[in-house]
């Protein structure tokens, strides 16, 4: 992510943040401008819609352990089951998907969320 962090235009994510119209998106991007570690992130939150990921929970369980944060640009979606606690960041989940996480008592928050309890960026996995 450090590699990322050096071709991140802070001036082209404003540009961009202008653009949007959903107030929890425009909230994470400017959340994300405050704390260098989130750039790379904050870059990918302000191009278009189109360059969100859809990601199914047997994805996230195959690329996690118990106790991981992670970070999803777009929506968490109910396919498949999550049989270990982990953190999920993102933009919106599908009711099953919310249910399914309910019951192994892992922890779906908001992207703005995250970047206020961890500034730096610590331990998180984006998957895509």
């Amino acid at each position: 992510m450090k590699v990322l962090v050096n071709k991140v235009s802070k001036t082209k994510i404003k540009f961009n943040l202008k653009k949007k119209t959903n107030p929890e998106v425009s909230e994470a991007i400017s959340l994300a401008l405050k704390n260098k570690g989130w750039l790379a992130i904050a870059k990918r939150i302000s191009s278009s819609r189109r360059m969100y990921s859809k990601v199914n929970l047997s994805e996230i369980e195959a690329q996690t352990s118990a106790g991981d944060t992670v970070v999803v640009i777009g929506k968490v979606l109910g396919n498949g089951d999550v049989t270990k606690k982990v953190r999920i960041c993102s933009f919106g989940f599908s009711k099953s998907a919310l249910d399914k996480l309910r019951k192994t008592k892992s922890e779906p928050v908001s992207i703005a969320e995250e970047i206020k309890k961890n500034p730096k960026a610590e331990g998180i996995k984006v998957i895509n």
